[in-house]
């Protein structure tokens, strides 16, 4: 799939938030955002990207355990994921190279056809916080690939959707700056925020299908 019209690309958020907010999912989500092409009101969307806030989960219930672990064949069952959504949710699950439930990933699989252009970050800081500090990463690692787009839309917070979000999503409503622009309202300097978005718009540009971020704050 090379890509999403605008209402095909809100649609896709919609079904994402209303799995969020009635079904069981691998751990607690409190808030999901819209950001980059989406935002901007581009039509077609190249590649969705969305945040979802989670989490961390310490652990689950006694249901957990090496049992679950052997159960599975993976670790972390009742630790880093619900132990009843694996139960319930089998084929969702999904590890990290190290065999270890990876939350990210179990939501990619829960939530995103593979084969659909969308990139999922998962944290458990909110998106406003993660910007600034993947911002001071990048730039301490030289590796601007690792920014977070600052222009997102918030569209469920605890069980709240933002209707007026949805509505200016689908509108192509939101007044936004380029990715340098936004850059420089951050603290960078022109040179280096130009820099930085042409790095973002060309790994962009090599990602194919569903692309997963995890991260912990």
């Amino acid at each position: 799939m090379s890509g999403f019209s605008r209402d095909e690309a809100v649609d896709r958020l919609e079904a994402i938030v209303e799995t969020v907010e009635n079904d069981l999912t691998p751990v607690p989500v409190r808030e999901v955002w819209a950001f980059g092409d989406i935002a901007l009101g581009l039509d077609p969307v190249e590649r969705l990207d969305v945040y979802l806030t989670k989490d961390v989960l310490v652990r689950d219930d006694q249901a957990g355990g090496p049992a679950a672990d052997a159960e599975y064949d993976v670790e972390g069952v009742g630790k880093s994921v619900r132990a009843e959504w694996a139960e319930r949710y089998p084929e969702h699950l999904r590890a990290n190279r190290n065999g270890h439930a990876a939350p990210e990933k179990c939501l990619a699989a829960q939530l995103l056809p593979d084969d659909e252009p969308v990139h999922l970050e998962v944290c458990n800081t909110s998106f406003e916080d993660n910007v600034t500090q993947r911002l001071r990463g990048a730039k301490l690692r030289e590796d601007y690939t690792q920014l977070l787009d600052p222009r997102g839309v918030c569209l469920w917070v605890d069980g709240t959707t933002s209707e007026e979000a949805f509505r200016k999503l689908r509108e192509g409503d939101l007044a936004l700056p380029t990715l340098s622009a936004a850059l420089e309202m951050l603290g960078m300097d022109e040179p280096e925020a130009d820099e930085a978005a042409q790095a973002v718009h060309e790994w962009r540009s090599t990602q194919e299908g569903v692309t997963i971020r995890g991260d912990v704050v």
